[in-house]
C-alpha cells in the first residue's frame, strides 16, 4: 500500500508556492500601516507647534527689546506701540522702571485653552536726561 503525502499545518510552507496565512493574519498590515501613519501626524504636528512656539517666542523678544530701548530714550509711549505691531496677537506689554534700568516683558499665551506661556524680557540702562514717568 502507498502512503498517503501528509498534508501541511496552517502557516507552513507547502512543497510549492507561498506560504498559506491563517485568517488571523488578514488585516495586520492594515492596522500597522495605519498607526505609523497615524503616528507620523502627532510627529508632524508637534512639530509645527514647536516651530510655532520658537517663532512667537523671537517676535515676543523684538517686542520687549523695542519697548525698553524707546522706553529708555524717554518714548514709552512710542515703544509700547512698535512693540504692539512686533508682538503676536493678544501679548501683554510690560513696563517697569526701577532706578536707572527699564525692563520690558511681553508674553502671550501659546494655546487659549492650556496654561501655556510663551514671552521675551529686555532690560536698558535709562539714557541721561530722561525724566521718570
Amino acid at each position: 500500500m502507498a502512503a498517503r503525502p501528509v498534508r501541511p499545518e496552517r502557516g507552513q510552507r507547502r512543497c510549492r508556492g507561498r506560504p498559506r496565512r491563517g485568517p488571523a493574519d488578514g488585516g495586520a498590515v492594515t492596522v500597522e500601516a495605519a498607526l505609523a501613519l497615524c503616528s507620523l501626524v502627532v510627529v508632524l504636528v508637534l512639530a509645527v507647534a514647536a516651530m510655532s512656539a520658537v517663532a512667537g517666542s523671537v517676535r515676543c523678544l523684538d517686542a520687549s527689546r523695542e519697548l525698553a530701548r524707546l522706553a529708555a530714550r524717554g518714548e514709552p509711549e512710542r515703544g509700547r506701540a512698535v512693540a504692539a505691531e512686533l508682538a503676536p496677537a493678544g501679548a501683554r506689554l510690560d513696563l517697569v522702571r526701577t532706578g536707572d534700568t527699564v525692563r520690558a516683558e511681553v508674553s502671550v499665551q501659546l494655546v487659549r485653552p492650556l496654561p501655556v506661556w510663551i514671552g521675551g524680557r529686555a532690560v536698558a540702562v535709562v539714557e541721561p536726561g530722561v525724566a521718570p514717568p
